[in-house]
């Protein structure tokens, strides 16, 4: 690095951005860029001073030495090669390269010392990877589409029948995807594909997972890239308020052959339907249309898979118990008061709470200092997967909370229960009232 760069200014850079990282991936990525190991813990009280603390232990070539990896890795400020101090701007650009041949690639050799293609999977900085993962979305065109690709638990998906008119509409008289333009009030595509839902069919699905990126060609032949969001709904698309072409219906993928549909949407929903196939009974009820079968409902007996969450139901001595402001840009409950919470991975529900706390609000919980207080089995709307709702009470714990994830929640504070604030999750309300009545469990949204 430069002489400009004094090497108490390079420790304080790079320890900022590496402390941008998790409190538990912090040791790990210390030993990457080769310091001195250390404990968890020490991450946890402070992610700049554990770093900072193994730079320090560095002679002035070591030192530069990480500082080039984190400059190639982080988002940091230029630190100089050999050249006089200067402001600089780093500004960054994602290209998608489409070429049916490998293009040519000339290196600076004073900038670059070689290249390598790879998944994204295989990025060996977790950081880069994770700003790669939120970035592919956001990479299409300021023109892209979003369409939702929606199946319920029968392993039917639904379609939606456009009108017949030729030269005016994309696909005319054809079986597609519910979706559209993304549009100036668009944050993201994800606020698309849900903007999309509600105006052309009044739905509103609660989980959405980004599937993929398809690419269509429009009636002048160029390429349209489309973000296809995955979810489940069950419910009966007669009784939706449909404002857009003809109508909506069910469809199991072995009868798409029989349909006026686009090959590449056919494509899309049989790679999805191969990779989670469904659970589902031939006999099962179907609500879609063949040419043997009228629609009919779907019978309310089958087995249906229910989201499993986790809250931290957290009160202090004073009897005040802890919420969080979720984010204005939150897709679930934005700029409302909610319990630390968070879904089940491939993980027990204590593990997922402890695990939770941790990320979410830097407070260490013990397993042994947690018990079940509550459960709320609860529909957010009409048609959407159930959901679990599991309350756990920490007993003890260390730590205050703290602003981790400031994308997700931008305030704690602890309420009394008896003044709640209004603007607080429906089921959170129901939950603590009922913790505090001493009842186990409520249900919501059943009709």
């Amino acid at each position: 690095m430069g002489d400009a760069v004094k090497p108490e200014t390079l420790r304080s850079a790079i320890a900022s951005a590496v402390a941008e990282l998790k409190s538990y991936e912090v040791p790990a990525e210390c030993v990457r860029l080769g310091l001195a190991p250390g404990e968890e813990d020490e991450a946890f009280r402070s992610k700049f001073r554990y770093v900072l603390t193994r730079l320090r232990l560095l002679a002035v070539p070591e030192l530069t030495t990480v500082a080039r990896k984190v400059v190639d890795e982080y988002d940091v400020p230029y630190l100089g090669r050999g050249e006089p101090g200067h402001r600089h701007f780093d500004l960054r650009f994602l290209f998608r390269l489409h070429a049916t041949t490998e293009a040519p690639v000339v290196l600076q050799e004073e900038e670059v010392g070689g290249i390598e293609w790879r998944p994204v999977d295989r990025v060996t900085s977790s950081s880069l990877r994770e700003k790669l993962l939120r970035l592919r979305p956001e990479t299409e065109p300021q023109t892209a589409n979003a369409s939702a690709l929606i199946y319920n638990d029968r392993g039917e998906y639904l379609l939606h029948l456009r009108d017949y008119f030729p030269g005016r509409i994309w696909e005319p008289g054809m079986w597609s995807l519910l979706g559209g333009s993304r549009e100036s009030q668009d944050a993201t595509l994800e606020h698309t594909v849900r903007r999309e839902l509600q105006e052309e069919a009044g739905l509103d699905i609660a989980d959405l997972t980004l599937f993929g990126t398809e690419y269509a060609s429009d009636d002048a032949r160029a390429t349209v890239p489309i973000a296809i969001y995955a979810g489940c709904w069950n419910g009966d698309p007669r009784e939706l308020h449909l404002t857009e072409g003809v109508m909506l219906a069910w469809f199991a993928p072995d009868d798409l052959h029989r349909l006026r549909i686009a090959d590449t949407t056919r494509d899309l929903v049989m790679r999805h339907a191969a990779s989670c196939p469904a659970n589902v009974s031939s006999t099962a009820p179907r609500i879609g249309f063949s040419s043997h079968e009228e629609c009919r409902l779907a019978s309310p007996q089958g087995t249906v898979r229910n989201v499993v969450g986790v809250h931290l139901y957290l009160e202090r001595p004073d009897g005040t118990v802890l919420l969080g402001l979720r984010h204005p840009d939150s897709v679930f409950a934005p700029s409302t008061w909610h319990a630390l919470t968070g879904h089940c991975e491939q993980e027990s529900a204590i593990t997922c709470l402890i695990r939770e706390a941790r990320e979410e609000a830097g407070l260490r919980i013990e397993p042994q200092d947690v018990e079940l207080v509550h459960v709320v089995h609860h529909i957010d709307h009409a048609g959407d997967r159930p959901r679990i709702g599991l309350f756990f009470r920490a007993r003890t714990w260390s730590g205050e909370p703290e602003l981790r994830e400031p994308d997700k929640c931008t305030q704690w504070k602890f309420w009394d229960p008896a003044a709640l604030p209004d603007d607080l999750v429906p089921y959170t309300r129901v939950a603590i009232e009922g913790i505090r009545a001493g009842r186990l469990y409520s249900e919501m949204g059943w009709a």
